[in-house]
């Protein structure tokens, strides 16, 4: 491959990383100016552009792959450009460019937009490589370059004490975990002989009983460090309180984003590179995750049902669905393999609209100074109806209730677990779904049934945050009669991805 396809296959990710370079470049430009359109321009024009060159190259329309079941691989196999990594890339490209529009209104009176901008796309840079890892050690540089500009996001209201606070406890959590995920690739690594996923199969095929227990003892640490990743019990505590404390924008970015790119790299590592034919007698993944995805989501909904603050309860909520993406590797198998991660990957991208969304909704409440609990929402739906008609339709859908996107991403994802023959996962998940309908439509009784128990001083619209939260809405909406080639393409990925 010359060096221009390969630049062209990495397009979703240079195209992130070259408008991260830009907005600090016109911020250069112009110290004493914050040119805060041509800011908010730019970077919503960088993650279009990669969105559109993800979509391009998925397509086949990039001549650069065939369609979602090709792949290329660069820089002596350490990165591979296939179905699955630019599927995510459109996902992590999506909740950019939201967030990015969002953050508009958000920020209006902070001087520092240019640093936020580049946060936020650097740190979809390293989600984008994190898909499209193919080698344990640029699997660990992506997950740092996602990591450390979300620590600074998440503490960037500086002169907010709970924002601060968030910062420092998921930064000290972070760096614990990113310790345990390195020393678990360094047993990978001395079992083996290779940090590139086939060839780490292949040793694993050929370790011995001594090397296949220190091996073992690594895909542990792997996985701990991407249950913190993906905010799954045991690693969900920092989750809350990150959540909680952040910018909502930056809750919305984590919560989606971060979080689908977790998932992707999981999906990666541990079925190119930990398949079950060579690692079973060490260690069980499968059984892992059904742990962690029964866990996970149990203890997610419960925890949400028992909150009065809004966007804490969404922190948990958040938690819950990663119990349900867990059901990917929970239910794998090689048959049913890419049918089940085909289906996680498709809830995955309906999730990045619907979640974001929501937490979109909480910015603009926060805009309005209107509070955070359920109480503070209590006749909001009358004073602004389109927004509390698109919060509405977040919450249905993130419940699983038809006509919404969430209805089939759900369907298809426990229908996946039935039959790859974990029909009791999918009884699971059911059974949180049902129960997660009790808190998510406390907020839609606060907005439209409740009555006011203060008085709503709106003041003037924020106008690009109140697109961001309708686009979201409207693109929640449309993804259920598009749905069929979502998980078509999602599945063609996933399988080619299976060995």
């Amino acid at each position: 491959m010359s060096v221009m396809e390969g630049l062209v296959a990495l397009s979703p990710a240079l195209a992130l990383a070259v408008t991260g370079l830009l907005v600090l470049l016109v911020n250069t430009v112009y110290p004493n100016d914050t040119k805060a359109t041509l800011l908010a321009v730019l970077s919503a024009g960088g993650a279009l552009a990669s969105l559109a060159a993800a979509g391009a190259l998925l397509t086949g329309a990039g001549a650069v792959l065939s369609g979602p079941d090709d792949s290329v691989a660069l820089y002596a196999d350490a990165v591979v450009v296939d179905g699955m990594s630019l599927f995510f890339a459109a996902v992590f490209a999506s909740v950019t460019a939201l967030v990015v529009v969002a953050s508009f209104d958000y920020l209006a009176e902070n001087p520092h937009r240019a640093e936020f901008y580049s946060l936020t796309l650097f740190a979809a840079t390293g989600m984008a490589l994190m898909a499209s890892a193919n080698s344990l050690a640029v699997a660990f540089i992506a997950l740092e370059l996602a990591s450390l500009p979300s620590y600074t996001l998440v503490a960037f209201l500086k002169s907010n004490r709970g924002s601060v606070e968030a910062g420092l406890k998921y930064f000290l959590v972070g760096a614990l975990s990113s310790a345990v995920f390195v020393f678990g690739i360094s047993l990978v690594y001395a079992a083996t002989g290779s940090l590139l996923l086939p060839e780490v199969a292949s040793g694993l095929a050929e370790a011995g009983d001594g090397l296949a227990g220190v091996a073992g003892i690594g895909i542990l640490m792997i996985a701990g460090g991407v249950a913190f990743k993906t905010a799954s019990v045991p690693f969900h505590f920092w989750a809350p309180e990150a959540y909680e404390g952040a910018p909502a924008p930056v809750s919305a970015f984590l919560s989606s984003a971060s979080k689908a790119a977790g998932f992707a790299l999981a999906f990666r590592v541990f079925v190119v590179g930990f398949p079950l034919a060579d690692v079973s007698a060490s260690v069980d993944w499968v059984l892992l995750f059904q742990v962690l995805a029964v866990a996970t989501m149990t203890l997610g909904n419960f925890a949400a049902a028992t909150q009065e603050n809004v966007k804490r309860m969404l922190a948990y909520s958040s938690i819950g669905h990663a119990g349900y993406a867990l059901i990917g590797l929970a239910a794998w198998t090689q048959a049913a393999g890419g049918s089940v991660l085909g289906a996680s990957m498709a809830h995955l991208l309906v999730y990045g609209f619907m979640n974001t969304g929501a937490f979109l909704f909480v910015a603009l409440a926060e805009h309005w100074e209107i509070g955070r609990t359920f109480e503070d929402y209590a006749g909001l739906g009358a004073r602004a109806p389109m927004a509390s008609v698109a919060m509405s339709v977040f919450m249905f859908s993130l419940a699983g209730l038809p006509p919404f996107g969430g209805f089939f991403s759900k369907y298809f994802l426990f229908a996946a677990a039935v039959g790859a023959g974990y029909w009791w996962l999918a009884a699971v998940g059911a059974i949180n779904s049902a129960l997660s309908l009790f808190y998510y439509s406390r907020v839609v009784k606060a907005l439209w049934f409740d009555e006011a128990t203060t008085e709503f001083d709106l003041g003037e619209t924020p106008t690009a945050l109140y697109a961001a939260v309708v686009f979201a809405a409207v693109a929640t909406l449309l993804l259920l009669p598009g749905f069929g080639p979502v998980i078509e393409t999602a599945e063609a990925a996933a399988a080619a991805l299976v060995p």
